[in-house]
């Protein structure tokens, strides 16, 4: 389906990649947010991403899925304006206070939109790689082989990635439900 609106594009027809925007848009999203931990820098390096891909839609080669394409400038885009903050700002760590919950609440919320939230806002605070890593090959669900053409890390790179993202995703979560009486591996079964 994708290849009949890159061909509408390449034929002039601006409105098809329309199509592709509505069908990536959510992923992409998902993947800048993962790299740069701000909703504002993320829809702006979505925006940037999908510009560079209508401009460059020629140089698409068929051969590879045109959603690993596009997933790979928007993380190639991510990391470039991370970089750039990270130069022309100094870093500025922002502390989340949340309310302590009591623990009797916490049991009743443990369902899985409570588990995603929490993974969530423990992924904004890992560090950019291991956050993208860990959503790639464990939310979206990809394989080794797809997250290293998305990102263009090596195989080796990714398994590092992956066992450094899972162990200080624990001790985040752990660090989450220290005061309470719950685990985090009761939390997780």
């Amino acid at each position: 389906m994708d290849d009949i609106y890159i061909q509408r594009v390449l034929d002039g027809n601006q409105d098809a990649f329309r199509f592709l925007i509505k069908k990536y848009k959510n992923l992409s999203y998902s993947y800048a947010m993962s790299v740069v931990k701000d909703e504002f820098i993320a829809q702006e390096v979505l925006q940037t991403s999908f510009i560079k891909a209508y401009t460059k839609l020629h140089t698409f080669k068929r051969n590879a899925k045109f959603s690993t394409w596009l997933y790979r400038i928007v993380v190639n885009e991510a990391f470039k304006v991370l970089n750039k903050r990270k130069k022309d700002f100094l870093v500025y760590e922002e502390t989340i206070v949340h309310d302590q919950i009591e623990a009797d609440e916490m049991l009743s919320k443990a369902d899985v939109d409570y588990q995603k939230y929490y993974i969530n806002e423990a992924l904004k605070k890992l560090g950019a790689k291991e956050s993208l890593a860990l959503r790639l090959f464990y939310l979206e669900e990809h394989s080794i082989k797809e997250v290293e053409d998305i990102t263009g890390w090596n195989k080796t790179n990714i398994k590092v990635l992956l066992h450094r993202g899972r162990t200080n995703m624990k001790k985040i979560l752990t660090m989450h439900f220290k005061d309470n009486e719950q685990t985090f591996d009761q939390w997780m079964n």
